[in-house]
């Protein structure tokens, strides 16, 4: 059976929220973090759409060297975590005394490659270049600066993944804690909002371009849908094994009890229903549950014509004629990309914790191929036992992941 795995803290950087409250009242709400950002149009791109993320201030919490070496997702991710321990109740004495692991989902790292370049290409004298540009650059930009800033001895890499990086973090971190490599990991994900990161699936006609009306353009399940939104910060988790918090006199917010993961072995952007259904029954096996054990289903669903189709296929196959709720906090968020398996999985954890379901906005005429589904347009109060989130991603890589109420020690 393996050791059990808990979840004991968990934070939060998005467009609907700088830390875990801000984060429930927009869930609870249905609002829309979406604006309409110039740059991105006067850069070129055809939709200026993007999920409007704050930066944090970090003058006064870390020194300027560290500063240096931080990438704007980097950012993202220092605040997520500093909540995310902060909530576990894991300060500097325990970190120092313990070993403790990082494994974050981030597949790019691209302002500064670009700003790099701008420099090489003007001045040709990488001296100019600086130590900064050196740790911002790589895609393990994250964990490297996180394991730095709060001295993290244990395992320490990063899932590049696309879509599915932050939720496969997670699943690593549950199965090395599982099988006893690990007592605690700080897992999450992280994801860049600036408009040089994002201009290539723009070229791709991937993105809404309903920029009249922002906070309607993302629409999962939607009908009328018309493409994806572009949004992104950061979500952290503190996985730790059951008997360890239990000695430590930590709450514990809940389990992750299974993690499921396919590859769909087709065409490079093309989505798939099988694989779908793959990832999610192999995560409901690893749980030991069936669907009708389900409640919730936190869909990935991205508000694009191919994918929410191909996911609601999937769903249907295992959920149609059960009672769980099904919506994609997407709606609201737009699409966290790399942080959107970790981001979600807060999500739920929170909508776990305090009984209900968020809605999916913006659903005004329903797919056909969604029709079997129960999928609430306004927030659902309701006891939530077991939750099932979803993440997909280009390349065909997918990943589920079953979390629940923390059940009493056997």
């Amino acid at each position: 059976m393996g050791r059990r795995v808990v979840i004991t803290g968990i934070g939060i950087w998005s467009c609907i929220g700088r830390n875990v409250d801000e984060v429930e009242r927009s869930l609870r709400e249905g609002r829309s973090g979406i604006g309409v950002e110039q740059a991105r149009l006067d850069y070129g791109y055809q939709s200026g759409l993007t999920g409007i993320v704050e930066r944090p201030v970090l003058k006064g919490l870390l020194d300027r060297r560290t500063r240096v070496g931080l990438p704007e997702e980097a950012e993202y991710a220092f605040m997520a975590s500093r909540e995310a321990f902060a909530m576990a109740g894991v300060d500097d004495a325990y970190l120092n005394a313990n070993e403790v692991g990082a494994i974050w989902g981030n597949d790019s790292s691209a302002k500064p490659v670009i700003e790099a370049a701008e420099i090489m290409a003007e001045k040709h004298d990488s001296a100019l270049l600086g130590s900064g540009l050196i740790f911002q650059s790589m895609n393990s930009t994250v964990t490297m600066n996180l394991s730095t800033i709060f001295k993290l001895r244990g395992v320490n890499f990063t899932v590049s993944a696309a879509c599915a990086s932050g939720s496969h973090s997670i699943g690593l971190g549950y199965m090395l804690i599982k099988q006893g490599l690990q007592q605690m990991v700080l897992c999450g994900g992280a994801q860049e909002v600036n408009y040089y990161s994002m201009a290539t699936f723009d070229a791709l006609n991937a993105f809404s371009k309903r920029m009249d009306e922002p906070t309607k353009a993302s629409r999962p399940f939607d009908r009328d849908r018309d493409g994806l939104i572009p949004s992104g910060g950061a979500a952290a988790l503190v996985l730790e094994d059951y008997d360890h918090a239990v000695a430590r006199g930590a709450e514990i917010l809940a389990e992750v009890t299974g993690y499921g993961f396919s590859s769909n072995g087709g065409g490079i952007s093309q989505p798939s229903d099988e694989g779908s259904v793959i990832a999610m029954q192999r995560a409901m096996d690893d749980a030991g549950i069936t669907p009708a054990d389900v409640d919730y289903v936190n869909a990935h669903a991205t508000s694009t014509p191919q994918g929410d189709m191909f996911e609601a296929k999937a769903l249907v196959r295992l959920f149609g004629g059960t009672d769980a709720l099904v919506s994609s906090t997407k709606s609201m968020t737009g699409h966290e990309c790399w942080m959107a398996g970790a981001s979600e999985a807060v999500y739920s954890t929170i909508m776990l914790r305090k009984g209900f379901v968020a809605p999916n906005i913006n659903l005004e005429n329903i797919d056909e191929a969604a029709a079997g589904l129960n999928i609430p347009t306004v927030a659902v109060e309701r006891p939530l036992d077991v939750i099932l989130s979803n993440s997909f991603g280009f390349g065909g890589t997918n990943s589920a992941l079953v979390i629940r109420k923390v059940e009493p020690q056997a």
